[in-house]
């Protein structure tokens, strides 16, 4: 007769194999840059993975939705993100994060402290404060090494950190990933004004892939700032039948016209991009 004891570690044997087999594979996995643009309706939300394995996710979209695209993305036993950062306190930028603080543990956390007035803002600060993770304040100037990728912040110009603004679309931050030959901007909500003052400051912005301001919207995305740009991607993270008109039809015209490709969250679903380095490939 088999003993009891027997029986009670088999299943360890099995969990044991399991884990080998999952490193295995981690270990077979090219060295690859990957960036996905989740499709979580009216929001946005990007996940990151560098190819020494850094995590950063960008806005957690409306709801809790962004929990489950990141389970996708990330090994069973991976609970932890290098970096999160927040744009701007919208909610269709921020509503996600609290899951996202509740479900990870998160070590750096980069927004810009601006202030706003609602219940849900209140809850991110109550919960960023018992994260306890470390929180930097985005300005202009910084950038962030993740092994052979930097994350350069463009804008806000300067710290808005506890100060109130008539438009808070206006203090996003927005940041420039850069990996080898390729490249990808990130605009968060900012409208036209501020992407002409990023022409003025910023030498470089020409970028592979550019993630399109304010869902496509009619108020960003102004000629000449697309012309430095001049990406041969550009992705609109936008929700199916939003009342808001997104994405607007002169803005579509503008993306035309210099003959980019145009992905969208609410046509395409969720949209990968892979790259190492010198070339880059859509998924």
């Amino acid at each position: 007769m088999i003993s009891k004891r027997i029986y009670k570690v088999i299943p360890l044997l099995l969990v044991a194999d399991v884990l080998i087999w999952i490193g295995v594979y981690d270990l077979s996995k090219p060295q690859l840059l990957e960036v996905c643009f989740f499709d979580v309706g009216q929001g946005d939300s990007i996940f990151i993975e560098t190819p020494q394995r850094h995590q950063i996710l960008i806005d957690g979209g409306p709801d809790s939705g962004v929990v489950e695209k990141l389970g996708r993305e990330m090994s069973f036993f991976d609970k932890s993100i290098d970096l999160l950062i927040l744009t701007h306190p919208e909610h269709d930028h921020m509503g996600g994060l609290i899951d996202v603080l509740d479900s990870f543990d998160v070590e750096n956390i980069l927004w810009t402290g601006v202030l706003k007035d609602s219940s849900e803002y209140n809850e991110w600060k109550r919960r960023i404060q018992e994260e306890g993770s470390r929180v930097i304040i985005a300005k202009r100037g910084q950038y962030i090494r993740l092994g052979d990728v930097f994350l350069f912040v463009l804008w806000p110009e300067e710290s808005v950190e506890d100060k109130k603004v008539k438009n808070i679309n206006n203090t996003s931050v927005v940041s420039r990933l850069v990996f080898g030959k390729i490249s990808f901007l990130f605009e968060g909500d900012v409208y036209r004004s501020v992407e002409k003052k990023l022409l003025l400051r910023e030498k470089n912005l020409k970028s592979t892939v550019l993630k399109v301001a304010h869902h496509g919207s009619k108020s960003s995305t102004d000629e000449k700032f697309l012309k430095a740009v001049l990406p041969e991607v550009a992705v609109i993270e936008v929700g199916k039948d939003n009342p808001y008109g997104h994405p607007h039809q002169e803005t579509l015209e503008k993306l035309e016209k210099y003959g980019m490709k145009i992905l969208r969250t609410d046509l395409n679903g969720d949209i990968k991009i892979f790259s190492d380095g010198l070339n880059y490939k859509i998924k």
